[in-house]
C-alpha cells in the first residue's frame, strides 16, 4: 500500500524548506477514503516554530476531509543537501499524531540499510499518550 506513496513523498521532500538543518523531509499519506495528501518540512530560525512533513500532510488531509479524516498509510522520505536519501523515521511528536488518526496505518520510511521499512503507527510508539477516561 505504501509503495505508491514513495514518489509523492520524494517530490514533497524536494520542496522542503530547510535552510538551517539542510535536511529536507517530505511525507505523502493516503486516507481511508483513498485520497492522497502530501506535506514537507518547514523550518524556522527558532527551531520549535518549524513543522514536520508528516504533520503538514495530516493538516492538509484534515482540511480537505474534515475532523473525520482517518489515516490508512503514510510514507516519509528525507534527503540531505546533496540529495542523498537518508534513513529518517517519524519523530515522536509525529508518531503521536499518526496514531491519533490511525493506529493500524502503515508507516513506511527508509531504514539504515537503504530498504523501505513498513510498520504500523502503533508499533512505532507503544507507550503513547492517551487521555484518561472521565
Amino acid at each position: 500500500m505504501t509503495q505508491s506513496l514513495r514518489a509523492p513523498a520524494i517530490a514533497a521532500a524536494r520542496n522542503g524548506y530547510a535552510p538551517h538543518s539542510r535536511l529536507q523531509v517530505g511525507a505523502a499519506l493516503r486516507s481511508i477514503n483513498g485520497r492522497v495528501y502530501a506535506g514537507c518540512n518547514v523550518e524556522n530560525a527558532s527551531f520549535s516554530v518549524g513543522g514536520c512533513a508528516e504533520r503538514a500532510a495530516i493538516a492538509a488531509a484534515v482540511l480537505a476531509e474534515g475532523k473525520d479524516f482517518r489515516l490508512a498509510a503514510i510514507t516519509v522520505a528525507a534527503f540531505d543537501a546533496d540529495g542523498t536519501a537518508l534513513p529518517i523515521s517519524p519523530c515522536g511528536a509525529c508518531r503521536q499524531a499518526l496514531i491519533e488518526f490511525g493506529e493500524d496505518a502503515e508507516v513506511s520510511f527508509l531504514d539504515g540499510d537503504g530498504h523501505w521499512r513498513c510498520q504500523t503507527a502503533a508499533s512505532l510508539m507503544p507507550f503513547r499518550f492517551v487521555f484518561p477516561s472521565r
